[in-house]
C-alpha cells in the first residue's frame, strides 16, 4: 500500500481478482450458444491441467487466435465468427461459443461446427454434457403463439420446463434431452427490452444448471453400486452380530472377519469420498442457479424447478442415502469389532488368571519338593559326617571304653544339628544375595 508501508499479503491481488475471473457474457439477442463440457481424466495433476490447457491452445491456432498466459482457468476471446469463452474447473473444463446468427436455423448441427470435428475427438477427457442455446427476440404477446409453433418440433412435450424468467426478462424452456445430434437444446425467449447484460446471465445461468446437474448425475452409478456393496457388507455384518450373541470359542475368527470387514468399508469411503463430496457440491450449484432465475409459472407447463424435484432430486437422494448408509454401516462395524474386541480380552484375561493360578499352584509344589529336598539333604549330609566324626573321633572313643556303635549314637545328634543349622544359615545367606 501507498500510504502505509506495511506489505501485501502475497495472494492479495490473486484472490481479489479471482472474484471477477468469471463475469457474464454480454449477448445481443438472436444468437446462438454452443457449449461443450469435457471431463478431465484425472482432477489435480499438473499433467492434466497441460493437456487441457494444449487442447486450448490447439482451437485457438485453428482461427489464428491470441494464446492465453500460461497457466490461467479462464480465458474469453474472439473465435472466427463467435466469441469463445473457456474455463476450467476441478473435474471438467467447459467450452462456449456465442455466435450472431440472426437468419440461422434454430439448433442447426452446423453451427456446431465452429468445434472442429477432429479437434473435439482428441480432447483429453470424455464430453460430459454438450447443448446448443437458441436465444431469440419475442415480445410477451407472441410468446403463446411462437411456442405453439415450434416448440413441439424441437422438444419432448413430456419432458419440457418452460417458466419466465429474471422479472418477466425471457422465457427458458428446454427438455434435457439429448437430440438425435448429441446436443441438449435450450431455447430463450428474450424480452425486446432485456439488456445484454441480463441476456447474458440468464443464458450463463441456463448452462451451469445443465453442467452441473450432469456432473452430479455421475454419482449415480457410483452411489448405486456403493448401495449393493452396502447391502452385502449389511447381511455380512447382522450375521456376524448374532454370532457375537452366542457363547462360542470362535470369537479370535469372528473378530478377524470384523476386521476385514471394516478394512474393505474403509476402502470403498475412501474410495468414494471425493465423489460423494462432489455431487453434493454440484447439487447446491443446481438449486441455487434455478433460485436464481426467479421463475414463474407459464401456462400449464412446468417450471425448471418442477422438472428438477421430480427428475433430479431423486437421483441426489439415492447418492445421500449411499453415502449416509456406507457412514452408518462404518460406525456398526466398528462399534461391533470394539466390542469383539473387549469380549476376547476379558477372555485372555481369563485364561491369564488361570494361567497365574497353575503357576501359583507349580511354584507351591516345586517349594514343598524343595523342602522335601533339603530334608533330605540333611539326612544324607549328616549320614556321612557321621561316619566321618565316627571314624576321626574312633580312637579317643576306645581310650574310653566306647564302641563305634556309641560313638555313632553320641555324634549322630550333634552333627545333624549342625548341619541343619549349617544349610539354613547357606539358605538365609543365598535368599538375602538374590535381594540384593
Amino acid at each position: 500500500m501507498a500510504q502505509t508501508q506495511l506489505p501485501d499479503h502475497p495472494m492479495r491481488y490473486a484472490l481479489a481478482n479471482e472474484l471477477h475471473a468469471r463475469p457474464f457474457p454480454v449477448l445481443q439477442a438472436p444468437c446462438r450458444a454452443m457449449f461443450v463440457a469435457i471431463e478431465k481424466r484425472g482432477t489435480t495433476t499438473e499433467h492434466d491441467r497441460l493437456e487441457c490447457s494444449a487442447h486450448l491452445a490447439a482451437l485457438l491456432d485453428r482461427y489464428g487466435a491470441p494464446r492465453p498466459a500460461p497457466g490461467v482457468d479462464q480465458y474469453s476471446g474472439s473465435l472466427g465468427r463467435g466469441f469463445l469463452k473457456w474455463e476450467m474447473h476441478t473435474e471438467f473444463v467447459t467450452y462456449t461459443i456465442f455466435a450472431a446468427e440472426p437468419h440461422g436455423e434454430p439448433f442447426s448441427p452446423d453451427l456446431f461446427s465452429l468445434f472442429p470435428r477432429d479437434w473435439l475427438a482428441g480432447a483429453p477427457g470424455r464430453i460430459v454434457t454438450a447443448c446448443m442455446v437458441d436465444v431469440e427476440t419475442v415480445a410477451p404477446d407472441e410468446r403463446e403463439d411462437y411456442m405453439n409453433r415450434h416448440f413441439p418440433g424441437w422438444f419432448v412435450p413430456e419432458s419440457l420446463a418452460v417458466s419466465v424468467v429474471s422479472d418477466d426478462s425471457a422465457v427458458v424452456a428446454g427438455d434435457f434431452r439429448i437430440d438425435e445430434h448429441g446436443h441438449v437444446r435450450f431455447a430463450i425467449l428474450a424480452h425486446p427490452e432485456a439488456t445484454s447484460s441480463r441476456l447474458g446471465r440468464i443464458v450463463q445461468r441456463v448452462l451451469e444448471i445443465e453442467t452441473y446437474k450432469s456432473m452430479a448425475m455421475l454419482s449415480l452409478p457410483t452411489a448405486r453400486e456403493v448401495s449393493r456393496t452396502v447391502a452385502r457388507l449389511d447381511r455380512e455384518l447382522a450375521e456376524n452380530a448374532a454370532g457375537m450373541a452366542q457363547e462360542s470359542n470362535e470369537a479370535a475368527q469372528v473378530l478377524h472377519r470384523l476386521l476385514a470387514m471394516t478394512a474393505e468399508i474403509e476402502a470403498l469411503s475412501s474410495a468414494t469420498a471425493f465423489r460423494f463430496g462432489a455431487f453434493e457440491a454440484y447439487e447446491a450449484i443446481v438449486t441455487h442457479r434455478i433460485a436464481a432465475l426467479r421463475e414463474r409459472r407459464v401456462a400449464d407447463q412446468q417450471l425448471l424447478g418442477e422438472f428438477m424435484m421430480r427428475r433430479f432430486d431423486p437421483a441426489m437422494r439415492t447418492c445421500r442415502s449411499a453415502k449416509g448408509r456406507l457412514a452408518e454401516l462404518s460406525g456398526r462395524a466398528e462399534r461391533a469389532a470394539n466390542l469383539l474386541r473387549t469380549r476376547v480380552d476379558v477372555s485372555n484375561q481369563e485364561q491369564n488368571v488361570q494361567i497365574l493360578k497353575a503357576m501359583d499352584r507349580r511354584a507351591a509344589l516345586q517349594l514343598r519338593l524343595q523342602e522335601t529336598v533339603e530334608g533330605l539333604s540333611v539326612v544324607a549330609i549328616s549320614y556321612y559326617a557321621v561316619n566321618l566324626a565316627a571314624g576321626l573321633f574312633g580312637p579317643l572313643g576306645y581310650g574310653l571304653g566306647l564302641d563305634k556303635t556309641d560313638m555313632v549314637a553320641l555324634l549322630t545328634i550333634p552333627v545333624v544339628a549342625a548341619v541343619w543349622f549349617g544349610l539354613r544359615r547357606l539358605k538365609h545367606r543365598m535368599e538375602g544375595g538374590e535381594g540384593d
